[in-house]
């Protein structure tokens, strides 16, 4: 009986007013004014959507654009100092609610870096991890706040340029968070294998050199050979260069495509049908920015264990 009330309590208090809500604003709002060929109610004629892909500068510093991803960026980095100071503060060896959350926050990545990495690496490779992973979540997050797009300023012309929007929307941001992965990674390879070892695996000239110490000492046959593979494993060494330089453009265009299309859709959707007929939405792009936090990290996560591995051992 108590489950039955409560999920009755549940149907009252939440779907039935946003259905309601959701029917109101299909009727009145621009998609079914549009349909019964009528002007909507002002309270219901929502501004058009307008896209802008390059971020919009709010205001300058001598030369310098603030823009309001920038702005955004800034942000998150104060939100996140600020929830890790909170969480933190005052730590005592029997966690309080606050210090037991923050843990099981670092102590859920921690597990699955090693659950990828290994223990060996996990220490090294976990921090660029979780502040890859972290830093992702939270600027999609943020960007789902009502003040975003919505509070902003008029620029010369009359045009208006919110003050706020969602981070990852601006390609230069997902381009920075890519940079710095792939710094991470190489770094990462250098550290645990020696810097030679390393920078050998994608320029590996010492069998070619073989070869022609051996043309010249007159074993034709065996040097002709050993200078062809030689060839062979430069010529792919070159390739894996170029490989570990396009990750940098696939995680960028993969976030920046993801987050651009989601704050699209929203702003699209709010628009035909306003009040509640974007709350779906909402909940969808909670789940992507999810996903794409896993994935920006999950992916640094296993070039970084490829890279800390000797040749032999990825073989």
């Amino acid at each position: 009986m108590e489950k039955g009330s409560s999920r009755s309590k549940i149907l009252i208090f939440f779907f039935i007013p946003v259905l309601v809500l959701f029917g109101v604003g299909l009727v009145f709002g621009p998609l079914g004014s549009s349909f019964l060929g009528r002007t909507p109610p002002s309270i219901f004629q929502v501004p058009r959507p307008t896209v802008e892909l390059p971020a919009e500068p709010v205001f300058h510093v001598s030369h310098f654009s603030i823009t309001n991803t920038l702005l955004a960026s800034w942000l998150t980095i104060l939100v996140l100092a600020v929830l890790f100071f909170v969480l933190t503060r005052k730590m005592k060896l029997i966690p309080g609610r606050r210090q037991a959350a923050a843990e099981a926050i670092v102590e859920g990545l921690l597990n699955f870096v090693k659950s990828v990495a290994g223990e060996k690496h996990a220490r090294m490779i976990f921090p660029g991890v979780a502040v890859i992973f972290i830093y992702v979540i939270a600027n999609a997050y943020l960007g789902l706040l009502p003040f975003f797009g919505s509070v902003g300023v008029i620029e010369h012309g009359g045009k208006f340029a919110p003050l706020f929007r969602a981070a990852n929307t601006d390609l230069n941001v997902p381009l920075s968070i890519a940079i710095m992965s792939f710094i991470f990674v190489e770094s990462w390879g250098m550290r645990a294998l020696g810097v030679s070892h390393y920078l050998g695996e994608f320029i590996n000239v010492g069998q070619m050199l073989t070869g022609l110490k051996e043309l010249l000492k007159g074993k034709i046959g065996q040097g002709v050979m050993n200078v062809a593979f030689g060839f062979i494993n430069l010529f792919v060494g070159v390739l894996e260069i170029f490989s570990h330089l396009i990750r940098m453009l696939s995680f960028t265009f993969r976030l920046f495509g993801n987050m651009t299309a989601g704050e699209i859709l929203i702003l699209v959707s709010s628009f035909l049908i306003p009040l509640a007929f974007s709350i779906p939405f909402y909940g969808l792009e909670l789940l992507i920015g999810l996903i794409q936090a896993l994935i920006f990290s999950g992916l640094t996560l296993v070039f970084a264990t490829i890279a800390v591995s000797p040749h032999e051992e990825t073989e």
